[in-house]
């Protein structure tokens, strides 16, 4: 499996709900740079898997994914499944060692829907 492949699998298998396998799969051992939560491993998987109870509903699209060296970087759109809450467009920044991620950092931009950008945010 390519990294950029590991990447997308991770963020999906994570999101949809099966986080204790994404994380002994792809990420056994990694820090990440959410200011939200502490930079270890655990509280971050914590977060996911309360955040899946919360939207289950929730869906992905990576919409660009871009690899340079040790680095994968994707672009989603991702959809929370309360036509309430909105949408937000998310870059995840993977780094990896070999084809495990050891770090990860995450920019969120959340998007109006009534934005007088044409273009949209993809």
């Amino acid at each position: 499996m390519s990294r950029k492949e590991s990447a997308v699998t991770f963020l999906k298998t994570a999101g949809f709900g099966k986080t204790e396998d994404a994380y002994a799969r792809f990420a056994p051992d990694f820090i990440h740079h959410n200011q939200y939560f502490k930079g270890d491993r655990e509280s971050l998987k914590s977060a996911m898997a309360e955040a899946h109870e919360k939207s289950p509903n929730k869906r992905i699209d990576v919409k660009q994914i871009f690899e340079d060296g040790d680095f994968v970087i994707t672009h989603s759109l991702v959809v929370r499944g309360d036509p309430s809450d909105p949408d937000v467009a998310v870059v995840h920044i993977f780094k990896f060692r070999g084809d495990k991620v050891v770090e990860l950092w995450d920019l969120v931009q959340l998007l109006d829907k009534n934005s007088p950008n044409g273009n949209g945010a993809f």
